[in-house]
């Protein structure tokens, strides 16, 4: 397993598609909705299995010097529940330290607020509801 920033039009192809299989087409969204607005000013993370083949996305932004917010999530269905997701954690946590953040935040959905939990991120407060069935919880942690 690699981490890699996608630059390529080939490499951020691969890591959009994947966002979107994993966090948009489970609850029937259309494409184009795993993408946003501030994605260009993001760091994006493309986890790859040994054979190249996207494992897991998730993405960087800060929304101010010094706090940091990952968003946007996912690890392939086939590969879930096998810790890959604390290695896109640990390696955005530490590009948001190399950029001076001293806070990450989150919105975690509701099933995976452990996940978080045992990478020392606390539940600020229950936030949003997405798509009027996935609750979200606001979640911090210090860098």
């Amino acid at each position: 397993m690699k981490i890699v920033e996608p630059a390529t039009p080939e490499a951020l192809e691969a890591y959009y598609r994947l966002r979107y299989d994993t966090l948009r087409r489970p609850w029937n969204q259309p494409e184009g909705s795993e993408r946003a607005d501030d994605d260009a000013s993001a760091i994006h993370a493309l986890l790859l299995d040994d054979a190249g083949e996207p494992a897991g996305v998730c993405r960087l932004h800060l929304n101010t010097p010094q706090e940091g917010q990952l968003r946007f999530m996912g690890i392939r269905e086939d590969l879930q529940g096998q810790g890959l997701g604390n290695l896109l954690v640990e390696y955005l946590e530490n590009r948001a330290r190399e950029l001076g953040a001293t806070t990450m935040t989150l919105q975690a959905r509701d099933y995976a607020v452990n996940f978080y939990r045992r990478n020392n991120y606390e539940v600020v407060e229950k936030s949003y509801l997405l798509w009027g069935s996935i609750q979200h919880y606001k979640m911090a942690k210090q860098l």
